[in-house]
């Protein structure tokens, strides 16, 4: 009988390959479906497309998935050394979304071209391809950790990430701390005996320092006291399972809640009057771009600039012109969530580096 470690891997894998096949063989037929009306009824272009999108699906499965995969899972090459971004990731994003958006592009334009609109958009498909999207972000998220009992990788409890402030407790100033037979600008010829958490060999520091007489002056300050102790890890009563947490859930809703925004950028390509016409097309490709943000770790430091240049920017300039040109056909929340996030990604990564906003007396 396999282990659990067999069954989880071979979920794994199959879940991915689902995602990767069903989406293309989906919309191909759904082209070749319009090719068959396109061309009069003819048969023979229907079977066409369904050809290609089987060998599509054969060739890049045998070629480029099943090596990546192998490679990626036995740590081959130069594969055991990246951690920062996931290829499995960035291959689903080539083989499968890309040619997906294409199809779909060259759906809209085919009817276009010919005066015919006999393929009404519907939402399946947009639907299908950002949901398999999901599922491969969700099963990388998720391979580390076990699929039973608590989580092996993240705290299932509630728990503070730092310090927990306990109490407040009076201290002296600096000069109240020195001995009497000690001035401001003299220390005894032994070394200070380390307070309140100081370290000893702090005060010669301070002592030499322009500051110290300025420091020493001040009134009482009150020390704030940290404990490494968190709250209790488990309640009791009846209403306990309502604070239970656990990491795993909730990288699903972190997952669908990290692609809303591209969802909802394609929802737009539903309204007819602009799936019909030409913005179709750069909404399907700043679609696709913000969608490489999946290649990109979940904590790599790069994700948020990414996110800015991939999504916030161009989504925010082409919903701005959208709304101009075709009306309300998406929510003004959505503009204005990628305007503010812009403003202030580059208000505080580089605005306030200025000298002017370093200033401690202005906010």
């Amino acid at each position: 009988m396999p282990s659990g470690k067999t069954v989880k891997l071979i979920l794994y894998e199959v879940l991915q390959f689902a995602a990767l096949t069903v989406p293309i063989f989906v919309i191909m037929e759904r082209f070749a479906r319009l090719i068959h009306d396109v061309k009069g009824q003819d048969r023979t272009a229907y079977w066409l497309v369904v050809a290609v999108s089987i060998a599509y699906v054969t060739s890049v499965t045998l070629l480029v998935w099943v090596p990546i995969k192998y490679l990626t899972l036995k740590q081959r090459l130069f594969f055991s050394e990246i951690t920062q971004w996931r290829p499995t990731a960035l291959a689903y994003l080539i083989l499968c979304t890309f040619p997906c958006f294409a199809i779909l592009i060259t759906s809209s334009k085919v009817q276009v071209d010919t005066g015919y609109r006999l393929d009404h958009f519907t939402e399946l498909p947009v639907s299908l391809v950002l949901f398999s999207l999901i599922c491969v972000d969700i099963t990388e998220r998720i391979r580390p950790c076990s699929l039973t009992g608590q989580s092996d990788s993240l705290d299932p409890d509630f728990d503070m990430s730092g310090p927990v402030l306990t109490h407040l407790e009076q201290v002296s100033t600096v000069s109240g701390q020195l001995h009497p037979d000690e001035g401001q600008n003299g220390l005894s010829q032994g070394r200070p005996q380390a307070r309140n958490g100081s370290a000893s060999g702090r005060w010669p520091d301070l002592a030499g320092s322009p500051g110290h007489s300025s420091l020493s002056s001040r009134a009482p300050t009150t020390a704030y006291l940290y404990s490494s102790s968190s709250r209790p890890r488990s309640y009791s009563g009846h209403l306990g399972f309502l604070w239970r947490r656990d990491g795993r859930s909730e990288m699903f809703v972190d997952s669908f809640l990290f692609w809303l925004d591209t969802v909802e950028m394609l929802r737009v390509t539903g309204d007819p009057s602009v799936f019909y016409s030409a913005w179709v097309f750069p909404i399907y490709i700043f679609a696709f771009l913000s969608t490489l943000r999946l290649a990109v770790t979940p904590h790599n430091p790069l994700l948020s600039s990414a996110g800015v240049a991939l999504q916030d920017l161009p989504f925010f300039v082409i919903r701005a012109a959208l709304l101009g040109v075709f009306g309300y056909v998406t929510p003004l929340l959505y503009p204005l969530k990628n305007a503010l996030l812009s403003l202030a990604f580059v208000y505080f990564t580089f605005l306030t580096k200025l000298r002017i906003f370093r200033r401690h007396s202005m906010f």
